[in-house]
């Protein structure tokens, strides 16, 4: 052992980074990206708005990113109906930072977060990086969550924190709002609502719930349908108390003024840019009939992806398919693997290479 391992933290020991295979291939449909690039309205307002915060790059960012948070307010109860303060509103880089940090203010030592798995691998990652103890449990046959069994498992747990996904990762189910309201009656501590590819679902946003709710958190992100993956922007919706806490872990200064710039551009350009949810909502659903039609199964879908198996095995049906120019995901479930919905050529260039590669393989 070196002298690097041997001060490591004994709980770091053993993990390997997070992170998706970036391979150069002609279809990558692995990390969820929204496969529309931004429109040229957009970049070109974008390309002003960040050249006029350059001009004071000598100095620091608002630190609290107020007029951002702002505007991330008047979006977010814009498309759910719930009208939301700015000071219910909080901001960081990506949902990663923004899950970082309530779990730096809410989790750490001496406390557990609890998530029914399979779930967004960073939940887990994100509590052993701040020290907290991860309660993986079960979900129901078809991947499904109940109000009534959830309530008990965080009933009798007690955990500090609870995470749900919804729509969840990596198998794209909504999760019923009355599960959201049963398990938060039945927990003692923080209940965080993942709500990643929110835009992508019909399902009503548990942001609706927050009032009345001060443990109820809401979390979201820009990375997905705004197209803004490269951005960096996460957020959440909770009490005003939540977001005082948070600004008590928060490093200085943690969004910086050009982030900023780009992501009120964005926002301002909302409808242009969820113009194109539609068109990858229509491109999932074609990848739910194409692969059923091949009989294999698929889990049903309210997200930008689709979860589908079930093979003998998953690392072969992934090779085969990357042989063929088609990047996909492993998602660490034996026999299933998980697809992007990509533009209309790149969903017809994995639907060929999986009919392909079945062919091949009997």
């Amino acid at each position: 052992m070196s002298d690097l391992d041997r001060l490591l933290r004994d709980d770091l020991r053993g993990h390997v980074p997070y992170g998706a295979p970036q391979l150069d291939v002609p279809v990558r449909l692995n990390t969820n990206e929204n496969p529309h690039q931004p429109p040229a309205s957009l970049v070109r307002d974008l390309a002003e708005r960040v050249a006029e915060a350059a001009t004071a790059l000598n100095r620091y960012p608002d630190r609290d990113a107020v007029a951002l948070r702002s505007d991330l307010a008047a979006y977010l109860g814009r498309v759910t109906g719930q009208p939301l303060d700015t000071d219910q509103v909080w901001a960081a880089n990506g949902s990663n930072e923004v899950l970082q940090q309530l779990l730096q203010a809410f989790g750490g030592p001496g406390r557990t977060a609890l998530g029914f798995e399979p779930t967004y691998s960073m939940h887990r990652l994100i509590c052993v990086g701040t020290g907290t103890r991860y309660l993986p449990m079960p979900r129901l046959p078809g991947f499904r969550l109940e109000p009534e069994s959830a309530a008990l498992v965080v009933r009798e747990h007690a955990p500090d924190v609870v995470f749900l996904c919804s729509p969840n990762n990596p198998t794209g189910t909504a999760v019923d709002p009355a599960v959201v309201e049963a398990v938060h009656d039945a927990a003692r501590g923080l209940v965080v609502v993942d709500e990643a590819y929110a835009e992508f679902s019909a399902r009503p946003s548990a942001v609706r719930l927050l009032p009345g709710r001060d443990r109820l958190v809401v979390t979201r992100t820009m990375s997905k349908a705004f197209a803004f993956a490269g951005g960096r922007v996460g957020y959440l919706a909770a009490s005003p108390d939540v977001v005082a806490a948070l600004q008590l872990v928060r490093l200085p200064y943690h969004l910086s003024s050009l982030t900023q710039a780009a992501a009120r551009a964005a926002l301002a350009h909302a409808d242009d840019v969820l113009a194109t949810v539609a068109a990858v909502r229509e491109q999932r659903d074609r990848l739910v009939e194409g692969i059923r039609a091949l009989d294999l199964e698929v889990v049903e879908s309210d997200a930008n992806f689709v979860l589908f198996g079930e093979f003998g095995s998953e690392a072969s049906t992934w090779k085969g398919l990357l042989d063929r120019g088609v990047l996909v995901r492993d998602v660490g479930i034996p026999g299933w693997l998980r697809v992007t919905a990509g533009t209309e050529a790149e969903t017809g260039a994995f639907l060929e290479a999986l009919e392909q590669g079945l062919r091949d393989a009997t």
